[in-house]
């Protein structure tokens, strides 16, 4: 892949995972008063339910519908995104979209042995 292909795949990449991935219904379970910890690792947190607290690391934030309805959304708008990858109105729009919206996020990074069965201690290499 030459630079200007890599270029193209990075801003499709950035467009993907803003308008598949993070502007989905996930934003509403986003949404919210976000816990805080004196400890730093939310072990002094707890959830408070009528069945007795919960430490916060053991709370599931997210329900087994929202995840389905979360995964739904991505499938399809994933499928949506590949499908109309070769109309250039639909991929330039995307393209201003998402570097406006996405200026201060790092560029993506390969992930040379991300589901090839080739890991080393379970972690995720980048180049």
């Amino acid at each position: 892949m030459n630079y200007q292909e890599d270029e193209i795949t990075k801003l499709q990449a950035i467009g993907m995972a803003l308008l598949c991935v993070r502007n989905t219904c996930i934003e509403h379970i986003h949404s919210g008063i976000e816990p805080q910890s004196k400890t730093g690792d939310y072990s002094d947190v707890h959830v408070v339910t009528p069945y007795g607290e919960i430490p916060w690391n053991n709370v599931s934030r997210i329900t087994d519908d929202e995840m389905r309805e979360w995964m739904k959304e991505v499938v399809n708008k994933l499928y949506t995104f590949l499908i109309r990858s070769n109309d250039i109105d639909f991929l330039e729009r995307m393209t201003i979209y998402s570097q406006q919206a996405t200026h201060l996020w790092e560029d993506p990074k390969n992930l040379t042995k991300w589901f090839t069965g080739k890991w080393d201690n379970g972690s995720e290499q980048v180049d």
